[in-house]
């Protein structure tokens, strides 16, 4: 749901934005205007090749199993045209910050994790009973219609969650599959497996959390602070990073370094994710205005807004938020709740602190050119405002 935005030249985060001796710039396109850190490297160009590429042999091998399997096939390729690509951009810079030269198979090890991070999406919409992802039907959503426009037996949504579980399920098999034949050597894939499989379970183990979190009703900020570190902060930016160091046999200085810089990083990017959730374009994040709201999402925002508010205001939040119904007048009341009680404010100023915090360990010296500049971009990207 994040939109990720060129470096912001002014407003609230700019105080952090260029610590002295950093101005990262991240390239000028032809009209001028600033290019993504996200495509230093024709990054994200390279890794949809590389997914066109997998998916196509992969494809192959479903349509020799039978010709049902299709709407397999059309759903996660149709899933991974889209994204940001943050995933395998901070494993690919985690690997040159180590060192690492610039190769395909480095590409290609980076590239694993967007498939990964396809599994959690789908398995995630499926959980949060969410209609659509980046502008499209959910898996689920759109398996249900498919028994339905067939008229097939059964109820048309058991089938179209059983069916996007399947393909979660596939897609995390073969994000396994192309990291282990990503052509780096034998023992740097054995340096990185270890850290692969704990991001693994931290992921599941957070994805849980989450539920935990929903089913009881949600309860402090700290433990949604929790959820946000294992569901999110640590896959999405400091694992991948680990990865890359591990690939590249970096030293525990850099790793650290890297810790230091990708958590609370990786905290900012969520708690700004859930301000969009929130308050963002639908046009931008791909998701129904207050869809959050609807689904009654417990986050650091929500949780925060809950311990600051007033009888009245709360006996509104319990209301309104999880009502699938919720209308745009809901929708606008309860983002005056999340204003009023201060808990916006308090969300900004943290997602500031923890970015500071992060630009300070990327100044560690073991953090090698040209990475440094274009972490330094990505976390500016990472926790925009908007467009």
């Amino acid at each position: 749901m994040l939109v990720l935005a060129p470096p912001h030249t002014g407003g609230p985060l700019a105080r952090n934005a260029d610590p002295p001796g950093r101005n990262y710039s991240g390239g000028m396109t032809a009209t001028g205007a600033t290019r993504s850190p996200l495509d230093a490297e024709d990054l994200r160009v390279r890794v949809q090749k590389r997914l066109d590429e997998f998916l196509c042999a992969q494809v192959s091998v479903l349509d020799d199993i039978s010709p049902d399997l299709a709407p397999l096939s059309e759903s996660i390729t149709d899933l991974l045209r889209g994204g940001k690509r943050l995933r395998p951009a901070f494993a690919y810079w985690g690997w040159r910050g180590a060192g690492g030269a610039d190769s395909e198979e480095a590409v290609t090890a980076a590239t694993a994790l967007e498939l990964l991070q396809a599994c959690a999406l789908i398995h995630d919409d499926v959980m949060d009973g969410s209609d659509t992802r980046r502008g499209m039907p959910a898996a689920h959503r759109r398996f249900g219609r498919l028994h339905r426009g067939n008229e097939w037996l059964g109820s048309p949504e058991g089938f179209g969650i059983g069916a996007a579980i399947l393909l979660g399920d596939l897609c995390l098999s073969w994000a396994d599959e192309l990291l282990m034949s990503c052509g780096l050597p034998p023992r740097s894939l054995m340096r990185a497996k270890p850290v692969y499989d704990v991001m693994r379970t931290e992921l599941m183990a957070g994805q849980y959390l989450d539920l935990l979190e929903q089913a009881m009703g949600g309860g402090s900020a700290a433990r949604a602070m929790r959820v946000v570190r294992f569901k999110s902060a640590k896959y999405t930016i400091e694992r991948p990073l680990h990865l890359g160091a591990a690939l590249a046999d970096a030293p525990t200085e850099l790793v650290v370094a890297y810790s230091g810089y990708g958590l609370p990083l990786g905290e900012a990017f969520q708690l700004r994710d859930d301000i969009l959730g929130v308050f963002g374009d639908p046009a931008e994040t791909g998701k129904p205005a207050g869809d959050d709201l609807r689904e009654g999402k417990r986050t650091v925002l929500v949780a925060t807004a809950v311990e600051s508010a007033s009888p009245a205001q709360a006996a509104v939040l319990r209301r309104r938020l999880g009502d699938p119904a919720l209308d745009a007048d809901g929708v606008e009341e309860l983002r005056e709740i999340i204003v009023g009680t201060g808990a916006l404010d308090h969300v900004e100023a943290l997602i500031e602190a923890l970015t500071a915090h992060a630009f300070r360990a990327l100044e560690s010296p073991h953090v090698q050119e040209p990475a440094r500049d274009v972490l330094h971009g990505l976390a500016i990207a990472a926790t925009a405002r908007s467009v």
